[in-house]
């Protein structure tokens, strides 16, 4: 590592707009079960609207006790795991670092897949704010110092 980049840091963050987009639908979801439930006495809605509600406020949640899913330093790197742990990876653990790319039907999804031998951490766009191949060249560039 070069004394350049022995003293950065970079972090990558869930958008701030996506975590105000899960609380907005999650609160609007139990808006919808609560009348389901009260005036149009459909159970089936009030559960279906409910158990949407609870995802999104647990998605909604994981983002605001873990907003940085990645950080990387002169020492290594250390990933979200789980809910809202974190792991700590020195550069000499990790194997590989790519972008797996796949396409269904007209949709294209990215994982930044980050390969330790032991673990191997995956991590979206969504997780990451920005495009996966992005991060993971700067990773790579970063890795090795230039």
């Amino acid at each position: 590592m070069s004394e350049e980049t022995s003293g950065r840091i970079l972090r990558w963050r869930v958008r701030r707009d996506l975590l105000v987009m899960k609380a907005v639908a999650a609160l609007a979801l139990a808006v919808l079960a609560t009348v389901a439930l009260l005036s149009l006495d459909d159970l089936r809605g009030t559960l279906l609207a409910g158990a949407a509600s609870v995802v999104l406020a647990v998605l909604a949640a994981r983002d605001v006790l873990a907003p940085v899913r990645l950080i990387a330093d002169g020492e290594g790197l250390i990933v979200v795991k789980g809910f809202a742990r974190s792991e700590r990876v020195p550069w000499r653990a990790v194997e590989r670092i790519r972008v797996d790319s796949r396409a269904r039907f007209t949709s294209r999804t990215e994982l930044l897949e980050i390969d330790t031998g032991d673990d191997i951490h995956l991590l979206s766009r969504f997780d990451l704010g920005v495009p996966c191949q992005e991060v993971a060249e700067e990773l790579r560039s970063f890795r090795t110092g230039t």
